[in-house]
């Protein structure tokens, strides 16, 4: 569902939701830093972070994988996990912050997709389609266990030592694991299980 496709097809249904598209990742990496800061941490916000523009966020590979694959990543929110109390509980909710903001973000638009019903191939349509979908695939692709996917520091929280030490030894290579697992197609079948639990989710939350 690369949002490409869209722009040579509709190149101002593309307009139209670029700019909420970007903003999807700039709340994610938003929420990191918010709960963290409400944890012990004001790296983000000593740092600028803890704002929407963004200049202070989008990254620039991150944001092309966007608009290519339909989900990508911002500059990562630097965070100071000693600073967390308590530590394990704040490695697992610093983590899962960005993951739970783009749930929210879905849930809002599938909920004004299924109550406002708007016209099918209208503008707010494809608005909420592509928030929806986006925000979907953002959350079930930063769940992959991956290093330094927020699925690997949430493992972390509940792992022992011995498993925290092995995920950051591979951490410098997890970049490159990722693109190659993407490359050849071995994450999808995860990424695909992923959204089809988060939109089951979301699909009991709305009456």
């Amino acid at each position: 569902m690369g949002l490409l496709n869209l722009l040579f097809k509709d190149p101002f249904a593309f307009i139209l939701v670029a700019l909420p598209l970007l903003y999807s990742i700039i709340f994610h990496e938003l929420a990191h830093g918010w709960v963290a800061y409400k944890m012990g941490d004001p790296t983000a916000k000593w740092l600028g972070r803890l704002t929407l523009n963004p200049l202070k966020h989008l990254d620039p590979i991150g944001t092309a994988m966007l608009f290519i694959f339909g989900f990508g990543w911002a500059k990562p929110v630097p965070v100071n996990f000693n600073r967390l109390r308590p530590l394990r509980k704040g490695l697992i909710f610093v983590s899962a912050a960005g993951i739970a903001a783009n749930v929210l973000l879905a849930f809002i638009s599938f909920f004004l997709l299924r109550y406002l019903s708007p016209a099918p191939g209208g503008p707010f349509y494809i608005l909420l389609y592509y928030m929806a979908q986006i925000n979907v695939m953002l959350a079930a692709f930063n769940l992959i266990p991956i290093p330094p996917l927020d699925g690997s520091k949430i493992l972390m929280g509940f792992a022992s030592v011995r498993i925290q030490n092995y995920m950051e030894q591979i951490e410098p290579y997890g970049f490159f694991i990722i693109i190659g697992a993407l490359w050849l197609g071995v994450l999808n079948p995860l990424i695909d299980f992923i959204k089809l639990i988060i939109i089951s989710l979301i699909t009991l939350l709305i009456p």
